[in-house]
Formats: structure tokens, C-alpha cells, sequence
């Protein structure tokens, strides 16, 4: 099984170079205002706009191309916060989008306040600290004064669903709601391979060994920058033996004793429905013997 991400914007083709000024009309606007965007209300909600947002008493702080929709260019708008916007939009964050609009879109408003940080955070070389440009050859910015080229940041991490028999680990970090519990997940660090991050992240906040383990699927999470590699992996001995830091409790749960778990947002509950399937499966297999 391969996790289809919610949030990879695969709708989009980046066409480059990037158009060199921004059409009047005939190209989408995702309006962005710190990190959220604006939607707008009615039968069909959607964060597209036919209208660049912005104009003469409210101009725009930063403005992004994202790609083509099909022939349609598509652009992220930054506007100060507070900025009225029409009678019928208002502004919501990324998460608060699902459910409301399509896929599609949901993954657009999530790289356009994504791409939107980039262009805020990079206006400055970080390694001489002159004035930085956009290329247009590609989405990065170029130092003329060192050479610098600099990339939109992407934090890979590691995201691992454990079984044990017909049981998982789910454990609680101190910042979840009350209640909640999910999959062991940590960033990868500088010289690891993911299945290196797997085997540490777990041992280091559960006490476990892991083996047999193996790719489930991935998903961009742009919360503000990072991407998800989900795997499945089998308990290979050792007690629970939790961190007390980034792990409050763990255990194994059964399906027929799941404590709550993530919404269906994420790749976490992918991984626990794609597990919860597959025990149902060899439970009505093994019925019909």
C-alpha cells in the first residue's frame, strides 16, 4: 500500500522560467496573510481568486508562483494582516481547510503559505548577508554578491507504525490533546539513512527494537516545512520504556481497544487504518474457513 498524501500538490505543473510579471488577468490568486488563507464562502468554497488581491491601499508584501493549473498560472499573494477581504471570504488556516475544499486545493493552500515563509525568511544571504533575488530558472533565491543559491527548506522525518501479533504501539507526547495517542515519529538527522531514523527514534523514545522494516508512503507536511516517510515495521524485542520527554505513555493496543487516535488528515491514521484493514481482512479470511 502507498499513502496517497493529502498535501502533495500534484495538480500543479512548475513551468519555468518563471513568467516575469504577474498577468492581469486569467491566473488564479491563493491570498495569503501570515499563515493562513482566504477561502471563500458559499455552495462551493474554494481559495481560489480571478482578482489579484492585491492594489493601491493594500499592495502586496510578496507575491509567488506556484505553477499552472492545467493552462491557468497560479500564484500565492501575501497581504498584511488584518486586511479586509470581501463580504463573502474569510480567513482560515490550513488544517481548518479539510473537508471543505477539494484535495487538490487543500495541497495548494498548504505549499502557498509554505512557499510564502520561504520568500518571507530568505530575503537575506545567510552566509554573507546581502539582498537575495528570486531566480527564475527555479524556485530558489541567488546572493549575486557570493553565489549562494538558496532552497526552500524540506525536514525529513520518519513517521512508523510498530506491530507486535495483532497489536500496535501508540504512545502520547506531552503536546497532544488529552487523550490522544499516535505512531512514534522524529525528524532524521545528519547521517542516517531513514531506516537508521527508524530504528533510533523508536528505541530512543519507546525503549523497542524494530526490524523488517519497510515503506508505507509519504506525505508533505507543511507545518511549516517538513516530509513525512511513513513505515511499517515489526517488534523485534525489549520492554516500553518511555523517554519522559518527547514520551509521556505508550502501549499496545488491539483493534478492538484503540485509544483516540489522529484525524484523517494525517499520514499517522493512514498508517493505523491501512493496519486496522488488514487485521479485518485476515479476521473475516479466517471466519470463512
Amino acid at each position: 500500500m502507498v499513502h496517497n498524501a493529502k498535501f502533495s500538490a500534484g495538480s500543479l505543473v512548475f513551468k519555468f522560467p518563471v513568467p516575469e510579471a504577474i498577468p492581469i488577468s486569467g491566473a488564479d490568486f491563493v491570498i495569503v496573510s501570515k499563515n493562513d488563507v482566504a477561502i471563500s464562502n458559499g455552495i462551493k468554497p474554494t481559495i481560489f481568486s480571478s482578482t489579484n488581491p492585491a492594489n493601491s491601499q493594500n499592495p502586496a508584501m510578496r507575491v509567488q508562483y506556484l505553477g499552472h493549473r492545467d493552462a491557468t498560472a497560479c500564484y500565492a499573494v501575501e497581504i498584511a494582516a488584518g486586511t479586509a477581504l470581501p463580504a463573502d471570504w474569510e480567513y482560515s488556516g490550513v488544517r481548518e481547510l479539510f473537508g471543505r475544499i477539494p484535495e487538490d486545493e487543500l495541497a495548494i493552500a498548504a505549499l502557498a503559505v509554505q512557499i510564502i515563509d520561504f520568500d518571507r525568511t530568505t530575503q537575506f544571504c545567510g552566509f554573507c548577508g546581502a539582498k537575495t533575488r528570486q531566480l527564475r530558472t527555479e524556485r530558489a533565491k541567488f546572493c549575486s554578491d557570493c553565489n549562494q543559491i538558496t532552497y526552500p527548506r524540506l525536514s525529513p522525518a520518519i513517521i512508523v507504525l510498530v506491530e507486535k501479533e495483532d497489536q500496535i504501539l501508540l504512545a502520547r507526547s506531552p503536546g497532544f490533546p488529552p487523550g490522544l495517542h499516535s505512531v512514534i515519529a522524529g525528524f532524521v538527522e545528519p547521517g542516517e539513512n531513514l531506516e537508521n531514523a527508524v530504528q533510533r527514534e523508536v528505541r530512543e523514545e519507546v525503549g523497542i527494537a524494530v526490524k523488517n522494516i519497510r515503506y508505507f508512503g509519504s506525505e508533505p507536511w507543511p507545518f511549516p516545512h517538513s516530509l513525512m516517510i511513513g513505515f511499517l515495521a515489526d517488534y523485534a524485542g525489549g520492554e516500553i520504556a518511555i523517554d519522559k520527554k518527547e514520551i509521556v505513555s505508550a502501549g499496545w493496543f488491539s483493534c478492538d481497544n484503540l485509544p483516540q487516535i489522529p484525524s484523517s488528515l494525517s499520514i499517522s491514521r493512514a498508517l493505523i487504518d491501512g493496519w486496522m484493514e488488514r487485521r479485518n481482512l485476515l479476521s473475516s479470511k479466517s471466519g470463512s474457513l
